[in-house]
């Protein structure tokens, strides 16, 4: 049975575009493997900037385990610079994810030679504190296979970009603590990169991006991995999170 396309791709959108969660996809329109996911999340892509007219503003990544493949695209209107924030929540919370973002100033087309780590960082202009804001299509995903995942973008709903840090102390950061206030109470989290070097996400997808005939644009932001998994915050107050060292940002999330 070949795999339907576009019948994944026409739900996963219109669950994106509602905020809605539903069941595993259909038999005949469930990835099997990365390769079937990545055609998927593709798709979704095309027919989801078709729809709301939209385009491609960042990407989420990491440098992935042997068998996996850990990207998706991050969607212009999804992302946001200046509290308060909407999203869709999980109940009366906000699920979110601090990382940092990478804003490129310059493009990395595709090309036939691979980029060494060097071109990757001259082509960095800024380096931000930077949330992933978390949703999933799948109403249980507890069932699903990692290829399910990856074509629905891997929790992906959006990213808040926040203040800029020093590019330089944070390149090198791949632990820290990180504090996370709300209504007066503050939570610690031992913070920690899954790739222990907050840049070497970059580095693979640009050369994920050139195999696959893309390119990173400037202007786009890339988050590459979680300093603390997904942390679930209340919406409607000020949050307060600061990063060790780094920087503070104070956002405030709403229910769509």
């Amino acid at each position: 049975m070949s795999l339907d396309i576009n019948l994944a791709a026409s739900i996963l959108t219109e669950r994106r575009i509602n905020g809605s969660q539903g069941d595993r996809l259909p038999e005949e329109a469930r990835p099997k493997n990365l390769d079937d996911a990545l055609k998927i999340q593709a798709a979704v892509t095309k027919l989801w900037c078709e729809k709301i007219d939209d385009s491609i503003g960042g990407w989420k990544c990491l440098q992935p385990p042997q068998d996996r493949v850990v990207v998706a695209p991050i969607y212009t209107s999804s992302m946001n610079s200046v509290s308060p924030v909407s999203l869709w929540p999980k109940g009366n919370l906000a699920r979110i994810e601090p990382e940092m973002g990478f804003v490129f100033g310059k493009d990395l087309p595709a090309r036939a030679e691979a980029y060494t780590p060097a071109e990757v960082d001259a082509a960095l202009a800024r380096t931000h504190m930077a949330l992933e804001l978390m949703n999933c299509r799948y109403a249980d995903s507890s069932d699903c296979e990692f290829p399910e995942m990856l074509a629905d973008c891997l929790l992906n709903q959006g990213m808040f970009v926040g203040p800029q840090m020093d590019s330089d102390s944070a390149k090198t950061k791949g632990e820290m603590l990180i504090k996370v206030t709300t209504n007066g109470e503050t939570k610690e989290y031992q913070g920690k990169h899954p790739n222990l070097a907050p840049r070497a996400g970059l580095y693979w997808l640009a050369e994920f991006l050139r195999q696959q005939g893309q390119g990173i644009v400037a202007g786009q932001v890339i988050i590459t991995g979680s300093f603390a998994g997904i942390i679930e915050v209340p919406l409607n107050q000020d949050v307060k999170i600061e990063y060790e060292n780094l920087g503070e940002m104070t956002v405030r999330f709403l229910a769509k």
